[in-house]
């Protein structure tokens, strides 16, 4: 079997790569990624000299390159994670997410059709998309299969479509498909954008911890190695046009969160206790923040048999070790861009 995966050098797609590549010898695994700000090949030089690996870098949004790499490859399944993905990036500069997300996903469906030519036995398009589609929650209920979706911002908006893309594939073309929204996940190789690592290098850097509104924000945490083995299972195992909800049964509230991260952090660089956490700065919130998110995966569950696995706790410490363990990888990846990104984001509001 020869599968695609887009995006397989960023944080979510690094992990299902890895998971794949190592799981399946007898699979072959292309990673197609563009190489942006978040795609980073040193996610994966465990994995990069494996037999069954290959890289190919290129663009979604590139339909002729598409075309052709469906040509000349012969995929038997497409696992599509590549996606801009980062809501403040998407509130500055929207129409980046509109051509990634909707027109890149619209090019790999027309692509995947045409090269399988209405002959789908053994053939599978799976999507992986988000639960910010669904909206904003109240302090009550859950989102899932069944929650209509409202969309609050150009990444959710985007997402959204792309997902009623790929459903309209299916009933149209007949496409198989299976579809996945996941809450927020964590773990090693993200990008410091994100809340977790931004938290975590700051604090070893002694810089202010940027924390939106009041930080009453709450989300449902997902251990990005479940997510891959939730992946996983879903692409052998889920049934053919089926969405199925992912989420690590986790909620906190952001602020909630920094304090552990501190607390953990003065912890690991034998600091007093609250040193850290007299970093929290409060920022102004930005634009249509969604006051909370979480999952209900049941369905995953009982149908597939997955389930998140460790405390939060014990996964978050792993989480720090893992960057504290590997400065080299932060410091590649803070340089450069992401600095300017940051002044913009977070120190000129």
């Amino acid at each position: 079997m020869k599968l695609l995966v887009t995006g397989g050098a960023g944080f979510i797609g690094s992990h299902v790569v890895r998971l794949l590549v190592n799981k399946y010898p007898n699979y072959e695994i292309v990673n197609l990624d563009k190489l942006t700000y978040a795609g980073n090949l040193e996610n994966l030089k465990d994995i990069e000299k494996n037999p069954n690996y290959k890289f190919i870098q290129g663009d979604i949004t590139d339909k002729q390159f598409i075309s052709d790499l469906f040509v000349a490859e012969t995929f038997d399944g497409v696992l599509h994670l590549a996606a801009e993905s980062h809501v403040d990036r998407s509130i500055s500069g929207p129409e980046a997410f509109v051509i990634t997300n909707v027109i890149g996903t619209l090019n790999l469906l027309n692509a995947a059709v045409q090269q399988w030519k209405g002959d789908y036995t053994g053939k599978l398009f799976y999507h992986i998309s988000t639960d910010e589609v669904f909206g904003s929650l109240g302090q009550e209920g859950k989102f899932d299969e069944n929650t209509s979706y409202d969309p609050r911002s150009p990444y959710s908006s985007s997402k959204a479509s792309s997902d009623h893309l790929v459903r309209a594939y299916h009933h149209t073309y007949g496409l198989p498909i299976v579809i996945t929204n996941c809450s927020n996940n964590y773990g090693s190789h993200q990008f410091p954008e994100k809340l977790i690592p931004l938290m975590i290098h700051n604090i070893k850097t002694n810089r202010p911890l940027p924390v939106y509104g009041k930080g009453e924000n709450i989300r449902d945490w997902l251990w990005v190695e479940d997510h891959a083995r939730a992946i996983d299972v879903v692409f052998h195992q889920g049934k053919n046009g089926e969405t199925y909800c992912i989420g690590g049964n986790n909620e906190w509230k952001n602020i909630d969160l920094v304090h552990l991260l501190c607390e953990i952090m003065d912890d690991r660089l034998g600091r007093e206790k609250g040193t850290s956490a007299g970093l929290i700065t409060f920022v102004k919130d930005r634009a249509g923040h969604d006051l909370r998110y979480a999952i209900d995966a049941t369905k995953i569950k009982f149908e597939l048999g997955w389930e998140p696995t460790q405390p939060f706790r014990d996964l978050l410490e792993k989480t720090v070790d893992w960057y504290l363990a590997n400065e080299e990888w932060l410091e590649h990846i803070t340089s450069g861009a992401y600095r300017n990104y940051y002044i913009d984001q977070y120190q000129n509001r």
